[in-house]
């Protein structure tokens, strides 16, 4: 028998379950209790949901109260010294304020940086080590999940990130070298590993996605280092996870590893599976990753068949496990809630319950089981179905397409002619003030969205509400005294999804809902046919806003790539051709809200770094169309015009040619948690346009003094010209509530005036 394995699962529950108990437990109205009883409560549900749909071996230790990242930090003790005392005092409070922050108890902590978890929209908390660091086992957590999964019957396999990739994941604070501290990591692993071993696990999931990286000559060494160690302790076999991509050049050193088992994505990477059944020994488990776990598409089951059937025929059935590609924390859990999808769209669709279910169907063909046959059939026709429909693909758009030429590309002057004329329209002082986009989504707005939707609030009692919602924002944003003002984008559900809905090709689940960081959700937009903006979706509330004031207001817009990262891509195309079609969508859009007398434009990238592919060989090819795609969108404007652009949570050392080439007037991008440190890339690179670092973390609820902003922009000031400076959070506010934005906005709007008059005395 053919066995059908899971590498993770998603965390939230089909109706946000998690959500809500995390965000109760943190508002002081629900108890610790209670969120612990919502979790156990939840990994039961998931685990025996992944059983019943077909699956042998179950993750367990997949689940995470916010991040797996930050969850392994706190278990082997890697706690920065400034929040020991609250872990101590109370661990549950000192995890959180890891991830958040926190100012309660007397306590003032800012919240650790977070990053991108590789190229997917998932983010994780880099854990903050120092070269004198000890680490020792903190908790039971993988130990007690196992347990728990024992308990009802289950077949489960612990999953933990591996040591190198989380020192490769991890930053030291002191400049000292984190691979140095793998020696003094290993002892705690192998601890971890025989208490598994003790509680009867026999087999533990170690997840080293960074084997799909370009690795130097000191992290192979360590890798090597790592394995050598493991390899003499008491412990349960391994299962190393490699996803992502291909282990390509790192096949060799995975050969030599002395783990019992190996995951590869076949999904990303199909063509290394020859190589792999050349490389791994015959006696060892092989595990092919041969649905798709980062996408909702159902899974050509002739094609993974094919490659199934090549490894079982190589290694026989004993030596072969079949899984997803990767976790499938990346997808929804349940396609079959989805009741008001069309259902031509909703034949093509499996999530997490359907694409173990498909695992289950490759099994049985792979064993021989007649079943097989049906549900393969059935498969074949779905994909046939959609290979031919007529909601997927518009000559319209293609033809429009082909007559694009470059001068499309380009703007009509470089920057400092651009620049001159900016500064004449919009009249601005030395730091000018502005925010990223969005204002509180309280519960009114959520609640008056609802009710329209619904049919319970008409639409003119809906716009009624929204202007005077707008109104308000703009009064407040006069009232503290912001240089660029933002409508507040009350109209608007997520900034990918509300452009989606109005946008031809989309298609929106109800409960399609995504972690993408502690308690944020997202229903990402499935796009499944070609792109095509029948109207304008943004000029009206904009040209709105911009009638009540003076002072200029921003048009806002989600980027091109952005929409394809954020959305779950349609994959019969190369994605290249489906973020041109969004950029050619989103041009229209930027042109009507010009001819609108929308003097600054918006448009975020936020998502331009997270799209690089894994391997440096594969990024000027990703970067060039990428690029091409935002200057698609933002190059028909008069020089007059000022068009910003936003990044954040972004690594940017390695990619500045590429940020310069896309040539905004004005880059924002996220330093508070980082402390500035993102803008030594901007520094070093010396880039010439305006840059608006982020100088307070809107993720926690933490608010920041204005001597805080100021210290940050100081550090600005030492590097760079006070002209190039804007001031602004570093990402939007709708997470926030109205207290804590006014009270954060009006310490920035302070911070920027003592900085001008600094400049003005020093002059």
């Amino acid at each position: 028998m053919t066995n059908i394995a899971n590498l993770g699962f998603p965390r939230m529950g089909t109706k946000r379950e998690l959500k809500r108990a995390l965000e109760a437990y943190w508002a002081g109205d629900s108890s610790a209790e209670v969120l612990n009883d919502t979790a156990r409560g939840l990994r039961h549900r998931h685990w025996n949901l992944q059983r019943d749909a077909g699956a042998h071996i179950v993750p367990c230790n997949d689940f995470s109260l916010y991040d797996h990242v930050l969850d392994t930090a706190f278990l082997f003790d890697a706690i920065p010294e400034r929040y020991r005392a609250l872990a101590d005092a109370d661990p549950l409070a000192g995890y959180f304020a890891l991830a958040r922050g926190t100012q309660k108890g007397g306590y003032d902590l800012h919240a650790l940086e977070m990053t991108k978890w590789f190229d997917t929209n998932y983010h994780y908390l880099v854990p903050e080590l120092t070269g004198d660091q000890v680490f020792r086992l903190r908790g039971d957590k993988p130990v007690a999940e196992y347990l728990e999964a024992r308990a009802l019957g289950l077949q489960a396999r612990p999953v933990l990130l591996g040591p190198v990739s989380f020192l490769l994941l991890a930053k030291t604070v002191d400049g000292s070298d984190r691979l140095a501290l793998l020696d003094r990591l290993l002892p705690v692993y192998a601890e971890l590993l025989g208490r598994l071993k003790a509680a009867g696990a026999t087999w533990v999931q170690i997840d080293e996605p960074c084997l799909v990286l370009d690795l130097d000559a000191d992290d192979q060494a360590a890798y090597r280092r790592a394995y050598a160690h493991l390899a003499k302790v008491e412990r349960p076999k391994l299962m190393l996870a490699t996803y992502f991509g291909e282990v390509g050049d790192n096949l060799p050193l995975v050969r030599e590893l002395a783990v019992d088992g190996l995951h590869v994505d076949l999904v990303r990477a199909p063509a290394q599976l020859d190589k792999v059944l050349l490389a791994w020994p015959r006696d060892l488990v092989l595990s092919l990753g041969v649905v798709d776990g980062r996408n909702v598409w159902r899974t050509d089951l002739d094609r993974a068949l094919v490659l199934a059937r090549q490894a079982r025929d190589a290694i026989g059935s004993a030596s072969l496990e079949l899984a997803p590609s990767c976790s499938l924390l990346h997808v929804p859990i349940d396609a079959s809630l989805e009741r008001s999808l069309p259902k031509e769209i909703h034949d093509w669709l499996a999530f997490a319950r359907e694409k173990i279910k498909e695992l289950r169907v490759l099994g049985d063909a792979l064993d021989g089981k007649l079943q097989a046959e049906v549900a393969l059939l059935d498969a074949r026709g779905r994909q046939d179905r959609r290979r031919h429909s007529t909601l997927v693909h518009r000559p319209d758009v293609a033809a429009r397409l082909a007559a694009i030429g470059p001068s499309a590309t380009r703007r009509q002057s470089a920057y400092p002619e651009r620049q001159q004329a900016q500064a004449k329209r919009l009249g601005l002082p030395l730091f000018p003030t502005t925010t990223i986009g969005s204002f509180p989504q309280t519960h009114e707005v959520r609640e008056a969205r609802a009710q329209n939707k619904s049919g319970k609030l008409s639409d003119a009692d809906y716009d009624a509400f929204l202007a005077t919602e707008t109104e308000k924002c703009v009064r407040f944003q006069e009232q503290i005294g912001l240089d660029v003002l933002v409508h507040g984008e009350f109209e608007r559900n997520d900034m990918v999804e509300y452009f989606g809905e109005q946008l031809d090709g989309f298609a929106f689940t109800k409960l399609g809902w995504v972690q993408s960081y502690g308690s944020r959700c997202v229903k990402p937009p499935i796009i499944f046919g070609d792109v095509r903006r029948p109207k304008a979706m943004t000029v009206r509330w904009s040209q709105y806003a911009q009638s009540l004031t003076d002072r200029p207001m921003k048009g806002m817009l989600t980027g091109p790539v952005t929409v394809l990262q954020w959305s779950f891509v349609r994959d019969d195309q190369p994605r290249s051709a489906t973020c041109r079609q969004i950029a050619l969508a989103l041009r229209d859009e930027v042109l009507n809200l010009e001819g609108a007398g929308i003097g600054v434009i918006q448009i975020d990238e936020p998502a331009l770094r997270e799209g690089l592919p894994l391997r440096r060989a594969d990024w000027k090819t990703y970067l060039d169309w990428a690029v091409e795609a935002f200057r698609l969108t933002a190059s028909g404007v008069a020089d007059e015009t000022q068009v910003h652009t936003h990044m954040c949570y972004s690594e940017f050392n390695d990619i500045m040619d590429a940020v310069a080439a896309m040539d905004a007037d004005v880059i924002s991008i996220e330093t508070s948690r980082s402390r500035m440190e993102l803008l030594d890339a901007f520094v070093r690179f010396r880039y010439p346009n305006e840059i608006g670092p982020g100088v307070y973390d809107i993720h926690s609820p933490r608010v920041p003094r204005s001597s805080e902003m100021t210290d940050l922009l100081e550090k600005a000031v030492a590097v760079l010209k006070p002209q190039q400076l804007w001031v602004n959070p570093d990402c939007g506010l709708k997470t926030r509530g109205w207290p804590e934005t006014r009270a954060a906005l009006e310490a920035m709007v302070a911070a920027a005036r003592e900085m001008r008059s600094g400049v003005t005395a020093a002059a």
